[in-house]
């Protein structure tokens, strides 16, 4: 790889780098399209799976197709008229539902935690190393995923050496990158410690027990308790979070990774938070992205008929005071 190269991969995140290879492959391979490709061809493409693939996935693929032509110095197909209109008329005959994780409502948070934290006692009063270990880190990582609401990718890539944490106090978490970081200038984000369900304690907790020092915060365990060096794979997450919550009596199926993201955001809505507080804490960086994620029926205050998210179920402090 040459150094033009290095630094030009280096600009685009690993997983938009992923779905764009994918993409074009599926063009060429799957479908047997040719590139340089022509705006009637790319609109073939697209009727041909108007009725398999989503709408956003449709839209990612002509993504992928517009940033090849554009690399290579050829003129961008998709934006042929035809393109646009034909995906316009596939949004009207194909209308659906966009899919989104059920948020992770506080009880079941704390059903949880607490389930974690009876197994991780019993596990160290049996001195299982093992088991302590796992409980320890994964009451961290729920923990920590829903009070700051972070996307499973930032979740995987977070750093021993760039958080600092003080129990009873808080905590400050330096990101070089995510999602809505598009010049890569890094992001330093804060959580207070909680008198319940502190995402500060289970983090100390959890490294002083793994003795970690740098590197991946949240790793791989074997059935013996050893380590790995790298950190988890994002797309084990909603695996794992299934599983911890039907261990503790959770019905899992509807939740996945986000589930803790939107979950966080549905609870600070219920609690007052205005909507720009919202936004700055979590990272979003336009209303739309932020109203997805919170439910419209809070809006209805006390006329709500039933509450998503009782507001009351957990004595905390407002997280938007400062550390």
């Amino acid at each position: 790889m040459s150094e033009i190269e290095r630094y030009l991969q280096a600009g685009t995140r690993e997983n938009t780098r992923r779905s764009y290879q994918a993409a074009i492959e599926h063009f060429e391979v799957s479908w047997g399209g040719f590139l340089p490709a022509t705006g009637d061809s790319v609109a073939r493409y697209l009727v041909a799976h108007a009725d398999k693939l989503s709408f956003n996935t449709l839209k990612l693929r002509l993504a992928a197709l517009a940033q090849w032509h554009i690399s290579q110095g050829f003129p961008d197909p998709t934006k042929a008229p035809v393109v646009r209109q034909v995906l316009k008329g596939i949004r009207a005959l194909h209308p659906a539902r966009e899919k989104q994780a059920a948020p992770l409502p506080l009880q079941h948070l704390q059903q949880a935690v607490d389930w974690l934290a009876a197994e991780a006692n019993e596990a160290s009063a049996r001195n299982d190393s093992a088991t302590l270990l796992r409980y320890r880190r994964d009451a961290a990582l729920l923990l920590l995923g829903f009070w700051r609401g972070f996307r499973s990718d930032e979740l995987c890539r977070l750093e021993v050496e760039r958080i600092q944490a003080v129990a009873g106090v808080g905590m400050e978490i330096h990101l070089p990158r995510s999602k809505g970081d598009r010049d890569f200038l890094g992001t330093t984000c804060r959580a207070p410690a909680l008198k319940r369900l502190c995402p500060v304690q289970a983090y100390l907790d959890w490294i002083e027990l793994a003795g970690l020092t740098q590197g991946p915060v949240f790793r791989r365990l074997d059935r013996w308790g050893n380590l790995g060096a790298d950190g988890l794979n994002p797309n084990s997450l909603i695996a794992l979070l299934r599983q911890i919550l039907e261990r503790a009596g959770v019905p899992a199926e509807s939740y996945s990774s986000h589930s803790l993201r939107r979950g966080f955001a549905t609870w600070a809505a219920a609690n007052g938070w205005d909507l720009k507080s919202l936004m700055g804490y979590v990272g979003w960086k336009d209303v739309k992205s932020a109203m997805r994620y919170i439910d419209p029926t809070l809006s209805f205050g006390g006329l709500a008929a039933r509450p998503l998210l009782e507001s009351d179920s957990c004595s905390l402090p407002k997280l938007s005071d400062p550390l």
